[in-house]
Order: structure tokens, then C-alpha cells, then sequence
């Protein structure tokens, strides 16, 4: 029996925290299993007042296959599958409402939720052999879920192609799309993934957990509302210290003294 944690958690000395999918056998397939240990696993990341980036990450060939079809068809019932997405899409949103940002680093294939959640995200880094698919189409179910977060990162007809196809887009195109911000060689993944986090932890943390709230609230808002809210965050973003003293160290020709915060 295998009793290995099936989301690995990891956190180094600069406070990036490192979540591995581990179902390999499975392909990381979001068993319901794997996605409590999700939720659990970014519950403590936002109370954890130390991290200062998320790193998703997954063990195996492959980032992750999307929900467990075996067992979805072991309990054909309409309760369960509402009460099955419902928990996804809590999970998905978790990502978002961290204070924190959320890179996934994909390798192998991302289909169905697992490309949905390579969209939530808030970054990605892919290796360059990465695939990425919505495919439940080719077993006659359209990934819905999937689709909001598809359609909130990629043009609606790049999305809804992939969405009636189901057909598999490369790194770079996924790239190109905009699904993904940067793809490298396979070798040079975690170094980019390195540099990525190493530039987000140079700034300020508070700043950072304000900014990345309004930006996803002024997405979902009209335009006129969407900038009384940015302009009012932007001046209580100004009051803070941060701020305050990074304005300064530009006027006084100086680094700023965050000391990483």
C-alpha cells in the first residue's frame, strides 16, 4: 500500500513554497483525495505569513491528467459529480485568493483540470515537450469547468477551439496563446522557474497581496468600476511602507531597504 502524501509541500529559506502533485502512477490524475490534500496544502500556505511564492509542481511524466475518470464512473450520480466540481472549483479559486503569487511548472501533459489548473495559476513556466489539452470532448463530456479559467487566459476563439476539439497545443503555442509565460528546455526548468520566483521575492510582499487581489477584481468589473477600485488601492498601496520607502530610495538615487519584504 502506498502511503506517500499525495501533495508533497516544501518550503526553502525565502519563503517559496513548493506543492508537488504525487500520484505518478496516475499521472496526478485530481483524484477526490487529491484535491483535499490541494486545499489542505494552500489553506496552510495562506496562513503561512513566510511565503512569498507557490510553486505547483508534480512527480512523474506528467503535470497532471485531470479528474480521475475511474473514479467519476464509479458513482454515477448527480449529487456526487455536483458535489465533485463544486470541490474543484473551490480549490481552483483557493489559488486565486492566496495573498501570494502561483507559478505552475508543467512538464509532460496538462489536460482537462489539469490544464485547468496550469489557467489558474497565476504564472507558468512549461517545458518545451509540455502538451496542454481540454479533451473531455473526446469522450463526450466539455470541460466547463475547465472553460472559465481557459477563457479568462486565452482569446475566446483560440479557447473555444480547443474547447470543441479537444486536441492537444504545444508549449509554444500554449505560449503564444497565452496560456503559459515562459517555455524553456526541459534542463533548464527549474532555473527558470528559480529566476522567476527570485525576481517576485525581491519585492515587497504586501504590495505584491494587494495587487495580485485587485487585479483579479478589476477583471470581473466594468471599466469605469474597475479603475475607481485600482485608484483607490494604488493611494492605500502609497500609504504603505513599501511604498513610501521605494519612492524615496528613487528620489534619493538608492536601492530601496525592503530586506526582501
Amino acid at each position: 500500500m502506498n502511503d506517500a502524501p499525495l501533495v508533497l509541500h516544501e518550503r526553502d529559506t525565502r519563503g517559496v513554497v513548493t506543492l508537488t502533485l504525487n500520484r505518478p502512477q496516475a499521472f496526478n490524475a485530481l483524484s477526490e483525495g487529491m484535491l483535499e490534500a490541494l486545499q489542505r496544502e494552500l489553506g496552510r500556505v495562506a496562513a503561512d505569513a513566510q511565503a512569498r511564492v507557490v510553486v505547483i509542481a508534480a512527480a512523474g511524466k506528467a503535470f497532471c491528467a485531470g479528474h480521475d475518470l475511474k473514479e467519476m464512473r464509479a458513482e454515477p450520480s448527480l449529487d456526487y459529480y455536483e458535489r465533485l466540481f463544486a470541490q474543484c472549483g473551490r480549490m481552483m479559486m483557493s489559488i486565486q485568493k492566496l495573498p501570494v503569487p502561483v507559478i505552475a511548472r508543467v512538464h509532460g501533459i496538462a489536460t482537462a483540470a489539469g490544464c485547468q489548473l496550469v489557467a489558474m495559476c497565476d504564472l507558468a513556466v512549461a517545458s518545451r515537450d509540455a502538451r496542454f489539452a481540454v479533451s473531455g470532448i473526446t469522450v463526450g463530456l466539455f470541460c466547463s469547468t475547465p472553460s472559465v479559467a481557459l477563457s479568462r487566459n486565452l482569446s475566446r476563439k483560440a479557447a473555444f477551439e480547443m474547447l470543441v476539439t479537444g486536441e492537444f497545443i504545444s508549449a509554444d503555442e500554449a505560449r503564444a496563446k497565452g496560456l503559459v509565460n515562459r517555455v524553456v528546455d526541459a534542463g533548464q526548468l527549474d532555473a527558470e522557474l528559480d529566476a522567476l520566483a527570485a525576481s517576485i521575492v525581491a519585492k515587497p510582499r504586501d504590495s505584491i497581496a494587494l495587487g495580485k487581489s485587485l487585479f483579479y477584481r478589476q477583471l470581473e468589473a466594468g471599466i469605469e468600476a474597475a479603475y475607481a477600485d485600482a485608484e483607490k488601492t494604488m493611494a492605500c498601496n502609497m500609504m504603505q511602507p513599501p511604498a513610501l520607502e521605494g519612492v524615496q530610495a528613487f528620489i534619493d538615487k538608492r536601492p530601496p531597504r525592503w530586506d526582501g519584504r
